[in-house]
């Protein structure tokens, strides 16, 4: 017997066939634009199947669906597909498409796009899998014009949940540009970009749901972190999300402030495969050394959580608190672990940081300043966001690091399996056989709390071997121009522009 999984949203009528992308809308509309500020440009790829940085998908967000997606309170709901239904196995997921789904290009969705979108994930084209669930898929079958089968080769309880990513977005099969041309289905289109200047997303008109209430969002990229408050003073832009404690109390009584929390784990990341960071006392003298709440305090008015390992408060089920207490700043123990290490006198450190990412650059400031008392010389580096990605990330050349890594989808495992040792975006090369025992344990498990208890222990392990320094889940300011009214947080890393409007006048 098959276990059936009822997709249900509001969905309204399509409108009738409109210009691609058009802005217009219903001729009583009036036409409505709002300018966000984003630090970086998508520099990695516009194909969703490929994009890498944080800052790409949460534009991307709004112009690609899967066939499932987030919302704002961390549920699954329906895109693509209207329905799923799981065999008992778990190994077998059989979608049902929604109908009168369209491309931006006006063309339907086909089953066969879907087929095409899942085996490229799947890495069954050429490409590696971004993620490494997506490598489970064996087989994606047809079965008639809205229904389609994705075998796995073991099961995963957690696979809806990697169907609701962007990387995991359904794609034009015909699209031979993906990486420079976007389509997809989402509310908006990408019409236009200027490279390192600014990103235009058009309303789509017809959207297969609710439409969007703004006709156009064009993100500007102001990688100037200095100039974020003039620009929103000024004037030029209507929105920034991402903003410090210092930002906010600089800006008038024009804008709303939205307080939330970034749903990511902000750390001195440790590249643990260079000397001396190999050595698990260093690592664990670096923890000892830092003073957390100090950090809170200096960078963000105390505001933001404490947390201890790669894991944060919004899958509470999974967050142990009790491990943002196994180190607390003790300096004459830091200095006997390096002592031990063969470090009595310290070292040098270096912490690359991105230059667009202010409060990034605020925390590793900080560190450097407490650092200084267990006898490590510690120096940043800034650089920018695509070197960062290139050289720090994919290309792991670098010491130390201070980032924020997010979630990407609605799972706990989301933030645990890039430590294992195998996985591709194991940037900080951390490495240890029990870790990967439980890992490998964990993919094939189905009971949801023995799988619990597995992400407690490889959490444990991340911080008694101090993998990293972790330090918090930082608190988020987002800046609202008063005239517009509608954002909301998500358990994600995204912005969705479609819930934004204008402020209507009385």
């Amino acid at each position: 017997m098959k276990r059936v999984v009822l997709l249900i949203a509001c969905v309204c009528a399509l409108t009738l066939p409109v210009a691609l992308c058009g802005c217009g809308g219903d001729k009583a509309e009036k036409s409505s634009q709002i300018v966000v500020g984003i630090a970086q440009d998508l520099e990695d790829s516009l194909d969703p199947h490929k994009a890498v940085a944080a800052g790409t998908k949460e534009v991307l967000f709004n112009v690609y669906e899967g066939l499932l997606k987030p919302d704002s309170r961390g549920n699954l709901i329906p895109a693509v597909a209207e329905s799923y239904e799981v065999s008992d196995d778990g190994m077998a997921y059989t979608f049902h498409l929604r109908n009168g789904v369209t491309f931006h290009n006006g063309n339907k969705v086909t089953a066969e796009d879907v087929k095409y979108s899942l085996l490229k994930i799947a890495g069954k084209t050429g490409d590696t899998p971004m993620i490494p669930a997506y490598a489970l898929i064996d087989e994606v079958t047809v079965e008639d014009a809205q229904t389609v089968c994705i075998s796995l080769s073991e099961a995963d309880v957690d696979f809806p949940a990697y169907l609701a990513m962007v990387n995991a977005a359904i794609i034009p099969a015909d699209n031979t540009t993906p990486d420079t041309v976007p389509i997809g289905t989402g509310p908006f289109c990408l019409t236009s970009r200027t490279v390192q200047d600014n990103i235009l997303l058009t309303r789509y008109e017809d959207y297969w749901g609710t439409k969007a209430y703004l006709s156009q969002v064009k993100f500007r990229i102001v990688p100037e972190i200095d100039t974020v408050v003039m620009n929103l003073r000024g004037g030029s832009l209507d929105m920034y999300a991402h903003l410090t404690t210092d930002q906010v109390a600089q800006l008038g009584n024009d804008f709303q402030i939205l307080e939330g929390t970034m749903n990511l784990v902000q750390a001195l990341y440790l590249n643990n495969a260079v000397k001396p960071l190999d050595d698990v006392r260093v690592r664990q003298a670096l923890c000892y050394a830092v003073d957390r709440k100090n950090i809170l305090e200096l960078t963000s008015e105390g505001k933001g959580t404490i947390i201890g390992s790669s894991m944060f408060p919004a899958f509470s089920k999974y967050y142990m608190p009790e491990l943002s207490r196994y180190y607390t700043r003790d300096i004459p123990k830091a200095k006997e672990l390096l002592k031990q290490a063969g470090y009595p006198d310290g070292f040098s450190l270096t912490i690359t940081v991105p230059s667009n990412y202010q409060p990034h650059i605020n925390t590793a400031q900080v560190i450097v300043e407490q650092l200084k008392d267990i006898g490590v010389n510690a120096d940043i580096k800034l650089v920018e966001w695509n070197t960062w990605l290139s050289d720090t990330y994919m290309g792991r050349n670098y010491e130390s690091t201070v980032i924020g890594v997010d979630a990407s989808y609605l799972t706990g495992r989301a933030l645990l399996e890039r430590f294992y040792s195998k996985a591709d975006d194991n940037f900080t090369n951390f490495s240890d056989p029990a870790y990967d025992a439980l890992y490998e344990k964990v993919i094939t498990l189905t009971d949801e709390d023995e799988k619990t208890d597995c992400y407690k222990a490889m959490e444990e392990i991340l911080t008694k071997d101090a993998a990293n320094v972790y330090i918090q889940d930082m608190a988020e300011f987002v800046a609202l121009r008063n005239n517009y009214e509608g954002y909301e947080f998500y358990p994600l890393y995204v912005l969705d522009m479609s819930k934004i409007k204008p402020v209507q006048a009385e």
